[in-house]
C-alpha cells in the first residue's frame, strides 16, 4: 500500500476514533443540557443517528463519485508542474504549508458563500437547522452541499497544485477540528481563548449555529481563525449559556 492509499484508508478509523471519543466527553461533561427528560439518551441516539447516515451517505457519493476525479487532476497538474505551489517552488515542506493553507483558506470562502448565495444557502441551511448540535452536527450536510463543493474542488485542486496525499491530510485535520468545534463540551474559558488564536473552537462555532442571524453571519473559519481575524468576522459572545441553536423560520433577510 502506498503511502496515499494509507493515508485515504486511515480518514476513517481516524474520524470514528474523534467522533468516538467526543461523544464520551458530551457524555460525561457536556456545556449544554441538550437532551433531557426520561427519554434523553434514546431522543440521543436518534439525534446522532440521524446526523452520522447523512455523513455515511456523503461520505460514499464522494468516495464513489468524486475521489477518483481528484486524483486524475492532482496527478494532471503535478506531472506538468501545474498549480500555484509549483510555480511558487522552494522546498517541499514550504509547498505542504502553501498547498493546506490554500485549502483552508477556500473552505472559509466556500462556507462564507454558503451563508450569503441564497441557493447555497438553501442547502446549507440544513447544517444549522440543528437544534441540538454536538458532535455529530459534524457530519449533517445536504447531499447538494456536497456535490457542488467537490466539483468545485476539481479545478481548484489544479489550480492550487495540490496532491492527493496533501487532500488527504488537510481533510484528517479539517474533520478532526470540524467534529472539535462541534461538540458539546466544557472546554474552560483559559484553554479556549489560547486554542482560538489559532484554530475554531467550541465557544467560536456556537456563535456561529445561534439562531440569531448577526451571529450566523460571523466565525466562519472551519481549521484556522486567522480567517476569520483577517476578514474581520470573528465574533465572540460574552455568555453562551443561553445559546439557541437553529435556523429562524421568518428571517427579515438573508
Amino acid at each position: 500500500m502506498s503511502h496515499v492509499e494509507a493515508v485515504i484508508a486511515a480518514r476513517l478509523p481516524l474520524s470514528l476514533a474523534a467522533l468516538a471519543l467526543l461523544a464520551l466527553w458530551e457524555s460525561v461533561h457536556p456545556y449544554l443540557p441538550l437532551f433531557t427528560g426520561a427519554h434523553a439518551t434514546r431522543e440521543r441516539l436518534r439525534h446522532g443517528a440521524q446526523n452520522v447516515a447523512l455523513g455515511v451517505m456523503n461520505g460514499l457519493v464522494v468516495r464513489f463519485v468524486f475521489l477518483g476525479a481528484w486524483t486524475a487532476v492532482a496527478t494532471w497538474s503535478e506531472a506538468r508542474g501545474f498549480g500555484i505551489s509549483a510555480w511558487v517552488g522552494g522546498p517541499a515542506w514550504l509547498q505542504w504549508v502553501l498547498v493546506l493553507l490554500l485549502l483552508d483558506g477556500w473552505t472559509y470562502s466556500w462556507h462564507r458563500l454558503n451563508h450569503t448565495v441564497p441557493i447555497l444557502w438553501r442547502f446549507h441551511r440544513l447544517h444549522h437547522s440543528d437544534r441540538q448540535m454536538d458532535v455529530t452536527t459534524a457530519n449533517r450536510f445536504h447531499l447538494g452541499e456536497i456535490v457542488l463543493s467537490s466539483l468545485l474542488r476539481i479545478p481548484l485542486l489544479a489550480l492550487f497544485g495540490a496532491s492527493v496525499l496533501q487532500l488527504a491530510v488537510y481533510e484528517i485535520i479539517l474533520f478532526a477540528v470540524v467534529q472539535f468545534h462541534h461538540a458539546n463540551i466544557a472546554v474552560p474559558e483559559s484553554v479556549d481563548r489560547v486554542l482560538r488564536a489559532f484554530i475554531v473552537t467550541p465557544h467560536l462555532h456556537k456563535v456561529h449555529h445561534s439562531i440569531d442571524q448577526a451571529e450566523q453571519h460571523a466565525n466562519f473559519s472551519s481549521v484556522l481563525t486567522w480567517w476569520d481575524r483577517a476578514a474581520r468576522t470573528l465574533r465572540l459572545s460574552p455568555d453562551l449559556s443561553q445559546v439557541v441553536f437553529g435556523v429562524d423560520e421568518h428571517p427579515t433577510s438573508r
